[in-house]
């Protein structure tokens, strides 16, 4: 090696080892923790390559010092710390991204934000991010009731808020007195001179007289069932007041039966008069319910599965028979079937010896008819005795616009129990697509019910229905339809010869 190199390197050596003891004499640096055992052992790490020493310090940090001065050129970060810390960093940006959806303004506003608080510059969030509820960015000073806020590293936003609004006590205005009509008496009912058919409900306020117009008022369908509403119908069942089917409802079929039951009793009962109902029930047969114990006879029947509605469809059946016990059950007793059947929640009616609570409608009227009257603008048939007295009234449809009920007297002809039901499509009415005629099988279910009251018109008739809640209600085919139990009274106090006048 020439003279020249030597000189160079062993300066450069000296220089080194000059460092390091001076290094040495230096207080003690902790070793990096990826320096190589030999550099541990010696307590630092000598590296030259040029000009510069690289030396590592207790932190891991690179410490390059000139070599010929000694003079500490630089400091460095390990690079692996510094490299976590990026990492980091990337991370938790990444994070806060996830949070945010570019396409809404206050997101992005959020964001820009985020990305300042990285490079260490602190911005204040809007007033909307502020917590009312702990106090925290509250300016100081608005609501005593919160404690102090912290102090921020950034800046306090300025005073945006607007002083609270104060309201006043509402003024109260005093109601001028309402000024009302006096309410108009009514006079009772006169005492009926006529028959009972002339007399009908009043309209309201308006003066006693024979010449009334009846209203069909049903009551809404939101009222429910009410048992003194049926215990009502069971009193005016007894006295030969036919309400129909003894549902618990209003009605006007309930209507109608209060005003026969004055002409039949000259009592004048009141819907709303509690009182005098449950006496005038304890009189004329005690509770207006009782219980009856479901016979196998009950239960065997015969029923059919359904009854068709067309009348081929009928004419095929053996018997139009009920279609369940509940429903044979509910026409024994004058009830509707569902009624019925809510009066007894959770009865099995087709097994014998089941027990069941029914209405106590008492016994059918006895005096023999003299006359009947069929009043198609009410919608029920009264019956006399001879003495003109009212026995029993029914509510009834009587004929229809297409096919009208007969005009005049007539006289009752004959009466059939259980009867067969001739169609004939050219007398009478056309059904369906039925142009034949066909001979309906007898049953309750049957288009005359159970009843059938032949007048001297040929093809009309007093009868029963299949069905008795649409008594009053509906229109018939020109005769004169009754519930099937009322057919059934009646037909037991008439013979033939009676006169039937049909009024308007």
């Amino acid at each position: 090696m020439p003279a020249f190199r030597r000189i160079i390197v062993l300066s450069a050596l000296a220089a080194g080892l000059s460092s390091a003891s001076a290094l040495a004499s230096a207080p003690a640096m902790p070793v990096a923790p990826d320096r190589p055992e030999s550099s541990r052992a010696a307590g630092v790490m000598l590296a030259q390559g040029g000009d510069v020493d690289i030396y590592y310090d207790e932190f891991g940090r690179r410490v390059i010092v000139d070599a010929y001065t000694g003079e500490i050129i630089s400091v460095e970060r390990p690079r692996r710390l510094r490299e976590r810390r990026d990492e980091i960093r990337r991370a938790r940006r990444d994070q806060r991204q996830e949070r945010f959806y570019l396409d809404d303004p206050d997101d992005v506003a959020r964001l820009r934000r985020e990305k300042l608080r990285d490079q260490g510059i602190l911005t204040a969030p809007p007033i909307e991010e502020y917590d009312d509820y702990s106090g925290r960015g509250l300016p100081r000073g608005l609501d005593n009731s919160f404690p102090e806020a912290p102090r921020r590293t950034y800046r306090e936003p300025p005073e945006i808020f607007e002083e609270p609004e104060i309201f006043e006590e509402p003024e109260i205005i005093a109601r001028e007195p309402v000024e009302r009509a006096p309410l108009v008496e009514r006079a009772p009912l006169p005492e009926p001179t006529a028959p009972a058919g002339e007399y009908r409900r009043l309209k309201p306020n308006t003066p006693p007289t024979t010449e009334i117009i009846e209203e069909n008022i049903e009551p809404p369908a939101k009222f429910g069932a009410r048992e003194e509403v049926a215990a009502l119908q069971v009193l005016l069942d007894r006295r030969g007041a036919s309400p129909g089917v003894i549902d618990g409802r209003f009605g006007s079929n309930v209507d109608k039966a209060i005003i026969a039951y004055r002409a039949i009793t000259g009592e004048n009962l009141k819907s709303t008069d509690a009182e005098g109902i449950k006496k005038a029930l304890a009189a004329s047969g005690g509770d207006p319910f009782t219980t009856y114990t479901i016979t196998p006879q009950d239960a065997a029947g015969p029923y059919v599965a359904s009854v068709p509605a067309d009348y081929g469809e009928k004419a095929k059946l053996e018997r139009l028979s009920f279609t369940s016990v509940s429903e044979a059950l509910a026409e024994r007793f004058h009830m509707d079937e569902d009624y019925l059947k809510a009066l007894n929640p959770g009865a099995n009616f087709n097994r014998p010896g089941t027990i069941i609570r029914v209405a106590n409608t008492g016994t059918a009227a006895k005096r023999e008819v003299a006359r009947i009257v069929a009043d198609k603008g009410k919608k029920q048939v009264f019956a006399y005795d001879a003495d003109n007295k009212l026995i029993v009234a029914y509510p009834a449809t009587i004929g229809s616009t297409d096919t009208p009920s007969p005009t005049g007297t007539h006289a009752v002809m004959r009466i059939a129990v259980d009867p067969n039901y001739t169609y004939n499509p050219n007398l009478n009415f056309k059904q369906g697509e039925n142009d034949k005629i066909l001979t309906i099988p007898p049953g309750p279910n049957g288009p005359v019910g159970s009843i059938w009251i032949a007048l001297d018109k040929p093809t009309y008739g007093i009868h029963g229905t299949p069905d008795p809640s649409k008594i009053g209600k509906t229109e018939s085919h020109g005769c004169v339809r009754l519930t099937n139990w009322d057919a059934q009274e009646l037909a037991k106090i008439v013979k033939p010869g009676v006169n039937v006048e049909f009024i308007n």
